[in-house]
């Protein structure tokens, strides 16, 4: 879960902060900015895992998925349900 405690967030946010603006720069680029993302992703995750081992690889896998699981409940969703209201339901069509 991303909830951790405020000390850890503003001493980490200042970083990410900076990160975010350099990648945003080519938000509109929508060739490279997926691919920047990805890179920053992985780049953070080879520089912090502590062993390659299948353990931590594991936690890591899982983390991915659980961040894209948050992801996906709190901002695909409700975005989903917006566009839904707006359009109409596609699967109640007749």
């Amino acid at each position: 879960m991303p909830y951790i405690e405020k000390q850890y967030r503003e001493e980490l946010d200042k970083e990410i902060e900076r990160l975010a603006e350099k990648i945003k720069k080519y938000n509109q680029d929508h060739i490279v900015w997926p691919g920047l993302l990805n890179y920053a992703i992985t780049k953070l995750i080879l520089k912090t895992i502590p062993s390659l081992r299948y353990w931590t690889m594991s936690l890591i896998t899982g983390i991915l998925e659980n961040v894209k699981q948050e992801f996906y409940r709190r901002v695909v969703s409700p975005y989903e349900d917006q566009k839904k209201e707006k359009e109409g339901d596609v699967y109640n069509e007749d």
